[in-house]
């Protein structure tokens, strides 16, 4: 596992830029409107199965090992989530927010899949530095893939993408000129980037002192045991904290409006 946070967090942007290239375009177009000030990364994703060896409590040691300490559970019931998140002592560390399928409650056909998938993996492996950021370790067909994503998107995500943060998040709290989220958007949009709509283009609001929005993820080639596809990869997210009564502000997420986000990823 890495021992620096910056390694780390190094790694999983370069990964992500590899396969995001939409996020690059934004980190510029948003780095020349904060007066070339450099970005700040409110929170990633990664995700999971609920499988052990690589089950979040598994992966998140990556995380706990420099210090971040879990610091909320979600769920997601109709998508067959759970989730936490883990923050770090030193609040300009981002936040990380993991998620996890809960696979014995899918068909009998899906869990096969996922548990053909996953015990190809030498477990060992999660305990590497490079893990978090590592992608499939599987072979994976597309008549598989195809299988998983009429029951979930988040399964056939994993099952072509594997190990990755699925998006990275610009505070809009640290922005130098555009201070609100719509402004935000109003500008991807007018840049011809397309922002996910699922529940609203904003989800949430400062009555529960979180406001995001994110891109619809970008199209990349995934190379199956059989054939190559193109598919949604990874986006680019966006969210703006309120304060709580005491002045300080929201640092937790909303179950609500991360359902919606996690459609940023879906086929269609």
């Amino acid at each position: 596992m890495h021992t620096d946070i910056n390694d780390l967090f190094t790694g999983l942007w370069q990964d992500y830029l590899a396969i995001t290239p939409s996020a690059n375009k934004i980190h510029s177009l948003l780095k020349a409107h904060n007066q070339q000030a450099e970005l700040v990364n409110d929170h990633i994703a990664l995700r999971t199965f609920a499988i052990p060896g690589i089950a979040v409590n598994d992966i998140a040691k990556h995380f706990t090992v420099l210090g971040y300490v879990q610091s909320g559970e979600y769920d997601f019931s109709s998508k067959k989530l759970n989730a936490w998140h883990y923050q770090h002592p030193d609040p300009n560390q981002p936040k990380v927010f993991i998620s996890e399928l809960k696979v014995n409650e899918l068909s009998t056909a899906s869990q096969a899949i996922i548990h053909a998938m996953v015990d190809t993996m030498d477990f060992n492996v999660v305990k590497s530095a490079g893990f978090l950021y590592s992608g499939t370790h599987w072979q994976v067909s597309e008549a598989d893939y195809r299988t998983l994503l009429c029951e979930s998107e988040y399964a056939a995500w994993m099952a072509a993408w594997g190990f990755r943060a699925n998006h990275f998040t610009v505070s809009v709290n640290h922005l130098n000129s555009l201070t609100e989220l719509s402004a935000v958007n109003t500008l991807l949009k007018s840049s011809g980037f397309t922002l996910n709509t699922a529940g609203g283009e904003i989800k949430g609001n400062e009555s529960v002192c979180l406001a995001q929005s994110s891109t619809m993820a970008d199209m990349m080639p995934v190379q199956f045991s059989d054939n190559t596809v193109t598919l949604p990869s990874c986006f680019y997210e966006f969210a703006q904290r309120f304060p709580l009564p005491n002045g300080q502000l929201y640092q937790g997420f909303v179950a609500a409006s991360a359902d919606k986000i996690f459609e940023s990823t879906n086929v269609n």
